[in-house]
């Protein structure tokens, strides 16, 4: 891994990934507390995470919201 971050183009693709993605997925998991699914299936499994990231939207909208 360490070769892979020494050309500066790589480095920049994992920089822009650490901002875009997995900055709302430590959200959904330290702050929401969300770290397993409870339901069985993939079209259920689909439809709790959809309701997950439903609230983190809503979460974000409201603290928006608040602001203006």
């Amino acid at each position: 891994m360490a070769w892979k971050l020494a050309a500066q183009k790589v480095r920049s693709i994992y920089a822009q990934r650490k901002h875009l993605i997995e900055a709302v997925n430590g959200w959904i998991k330290n702050i929401m507390g969300f770290r397993q699914f409870s339901l069985r299936r993939l079209e259920a499994v689909k439809g709790e995470w959809d309701l997950v990231c439903l609230s983190l939207n809503l979460r974000r909208m409201s603290s928006l919201m608040r602001l203006t």
